[in-house]
């Protein structure tokens, strides 16, 4: 990995992953490692939580294990037409957000909590639409409901991220790729724009 491409900006890197709220997370379980896919809140203070399902087969090697989350962004092809060198080949731009840390079992007040941020966050970008809040489900149907999952949190997680963008090529490549982008896919050209090398 060239240097350039190592995301060190925490609190971008929360805000990314505050903003994709979804993880693919992973676990070493007895006969290997166990992944599971969430959608995950992210706290002021980079505490990260999500919830799963009861039955999920990670569910029940998260409390007290070594997780790690990761959550991935925008990612694309890269060839090596697009460069105004002739001697490369071809590769992949992406962004990714490695989080992680202990993970701990939600009390269910913790849950509740987590469950009505979650929708709340999400339900805000909807807007005009009026939000949906669990006081609009049958009375009793929510608390069943919580009862077939649990929730976890990593407390004081690690952040790592990477922003692979052709920072290690010259301006003229790069000129090239965000060029060659622009016809098909305007918003990745952006991000080769943005990177700084």
């Amino acid at each position: 990995m060239h240097p350039t491409a190592i995301w060190s900006d925490v609190a971008a890197m929360q805000a990314f992953a505050r903003d994709r709220s979804f993880a693919h997370l992973i676990v070493a379980g007895p006969d290997g490692p166990i992944a599971a896919h969430a959608p995950l809140s992210v706290a002021d203070d980079g505490a990260i939580r999500f919830h799963l399902a009861r039955t999920n087969p990670i569910a029940k090697h998260l409390d007290g294990g070594r997780l790690l989350a990761i959550v991935g962004g925008a990612d694309f092809y890269v060839s090596p037409d697009w460069y105004a060198a002739k001697d490369s080949v071809p590769t992949w731009n992406y962004v990714a957000v490695e989080i992680e840390g202990i993970a701990r079992r939600l009390t269910d007040a913790e849950l509740v909590a987590q469950l009505d941020g979650l929708s709340a966050e999400h339900e805000a970008r909807l807007v005009p639409k009026a939000p949906w809040t669990k006081d609009k489900m049958p009375e009793g149907r929510f608390d069943a409901m919580t009862k077939a999952i649990f929730g976890f949190a990593v407390d004081a997680p690690e952040w790592r991220g990477i922003r692979k963008l052709s920072q290690n090529k010259n301006a003229a490549d790069r000129a090239g790729v965000i060029a060659a982008l622009e016809t098909t896919h305007p918003d990745h050209a952006a991000l080769v724009a943005e990177a700084r090398a």
